[in-house]
């Protein structure tokens, strides 16, 4: 009996593993999307694909690798498609670009629509007397050759 207390004793004493908390795992879980789900970012899922993942970035972070490491770690087995967030380089560029060039363009074609739009266009001069009366005339004619 003394024995087994001493044995076990060492193993008591040994401190645990630190734990991760959930808010850091989250932090990185955020910059990825979940492997099953279609836009749903990992930190939100609950799949038990998201809940392993989860577990490995616990696990790297444990280990003590960056979030970018992590991260790349992600992209480079599942691919980019696994990105939150595309990298501005590359194909990834055109996401960033597309609404920094195009929201300001779309502003400016809409603020001179606008303006044109508020122009106001000079009123028709009403018809001369002359016209009024020719119109008068090939109007009785009409009337009287079809009716």
């Amino acid at each position: 009996m003394v024995w087994t207390l001493a044995v076990a004793r060492p193993a008591g004493a040994q401190t645990p593993a630190p734990s991760v908390p959930d808010d850091e795992v989250n932090r990185v879980a955020k910059r990825l999307y979940c492997p099953v789900c279609e836009n749903v970012p990992l930190d939100v899922c609950d799949t038990p694909a998201c809940v392993q993942w989860k577990e490995e970035i616990r696990t790297m972070l444990a280990e003590g690798r960056s979030e970018r490491d992590i991260v790349d770690f992600f992209v480079t087995r599942y691919g980019m498609r696994v990105l939150a967030v595309p990298p501005p380089q590359g194909i990834g560029l055109g996401v960033w670009l597309i609404p920094a060039i195009g929201l300001p363009a779309a502003a400016l074609w809409l603020a001179l629509r606008l303006v044109r739009w508020r122009r106001t266009a000079p009123a028709p001069e009403p018809p001369s007397e002359s016209a009024l009366d020719e119109n008068a005339r090939m109007l009785d004619r009409w009337v009287r050759e079809h009716w």
